[in-house]
């Protein structure tokens, strides 16, 4: 069974750092890109950051680049957001997702991830 478990989530106050962990265990995860989603109360899911399968390509939405880096360690399954002078407006649940098609960069689009996982707090105090 695919998992994708997430942790690393917490409050914190703006301007601080936190870094969260997504945990796979697709026997595929050194060829799948991975990205991290998040969404706020009563808004809509959106794009925060994504990584190829090799961790060559990186993308950024505009509202996080400068302060948040993706990362992943395939022999270890696991990817990483280190997220960095946070602002209130971060706040939000976060979740990690793995394309399922194999060897390609990640992309910004929630309906082309085959696997998510349940989602880490993030809460950013003024």
């Amino acid at each position: 069974q695919v998992q994708l478990v997430e942790s690393g989530g917490g409050l914190v106050q703006a301007g601080d750092s936190l870094k969260v962990s997504c945990v796979a265990s697709i026997h595929t995860f050194d060829s799948s890109a991975i990205a991290w989603f998040r969404q706020a109360p009563g808004k809509e899911r959106e794009f925060v950051a994504g990584i190829s399968w090799s961790g060559g390509t990186t993308l950024y939405a505009d509202s996080v680049k400068g302060r948040f880096t993706i990362s992943r360690v395939n022999a270890n399954n696991t990817a990483f957001l280190q997220m960095n002078i946070l602002r209130p407006e971060d706040t939000a649940v976060y979740y990690c997702a793995a394309l399922g098609k194999l060897y390609s960069v990640a992309t910004d689009t929630a309906a082309e991830y085959d696997y998510w996982g349940q989602g880490t707090q993030v809460t950013v105090s003024s």
